[in-house]
């Protein structure tokens, strides 16, 4: 409590004084690019999967862009040790996305390599994929996937390097038979899940689609 009052939660949008269970007050939530996206369906982040791999459905929550709300937000929840952001952007996901008849047999997040996760402390998907798992009643697996190599951040590099994802990441077991949905942070390029969405491909009859937090537009 003493805490609270001498770090109070503030708004990330306007600096706000809010409820320490939230990241923006109501006035800017209205201001957050959500993407409205349909799933199943088609939509933009689903034709910008399709150039790099087979994909079943995509969903992206909100519209990335520098300089805007959603990119400060990812920043905290990524750099600023902010890990239950995951369990609010979860909260936005289940309000705006139904499956459907399309429901996914698993959650797989895009892992960290060792070095970074005891650097930072934490994954940032993981919060965020558990809240979902347990609201649609879908099982998750983080260890299904390792990462290879150690990398610095993909907003870090230039284009060229960007591209340089091959065997960047391997499957811990076989798994064939199942429709996976991948979760990531940001969509760019689209190299990181085309790196997994391939080792998947390759391990079985899997299907595969994918579940961003935002898209770069």
């Amino acid at each position: 409590m003493i805490l609270d009052i001498l770090f109070p939660n503030r708004c990330l949008g306007c600096n706000r004084i809010i409820d320490s269970q939230f990241m923006v007050c109501n006035l800017c939530l209205q201001h957050i690019h959500f993407t409205h996206d349909h799933y199943p369906g088609e939509n933009f982040i689903k034709e910008k999967c399709k150039l790099r791999f087979p994909v079943e459905n995509a969903f992206a929550l909100m519209q990335f862009s520098k300089e805007n709300l959603s990119q400060k937000i990812i920043h905290e929840l990524k750099y600023k040790r902010r890990e239950k952001i995951g369990r609010i952007l979860a909260d936005w996901t289940t309000e705006r996305l139904d499956f459907e008849d399309k429901k996914p047999d698993l959650l797989v997040s895009v892992p960290l390599h060792p070095k970074k996760l005891n650097k930072r402390g934490y994954n940032q998907l993981h919060l965020f994929t558990e809240t979902l798992s347990r609201f649609y009643d879908i099982p998750f697996d983080h260890e299904l996937l390792k990462r290879n190599h150690y990398a610095q951040a993909q907003a870090l590099k230039d284009k060229q390097h960007r591209l340089e994802t091959g065997n960047l990441f391997s499957m811990t077991r076989p798994i064939s038979g199942h429709h996976i949905l991948l979760i990531d942070d940001v969509f760019t390029t689209g190299n990181t899940l085309a790196s997994i969405a391939w080792e998947i491909l390759k391990s079985g009859s899997n299907t595969v689609s994918v579940l961003v937090m935002a898209v770069d537009e």
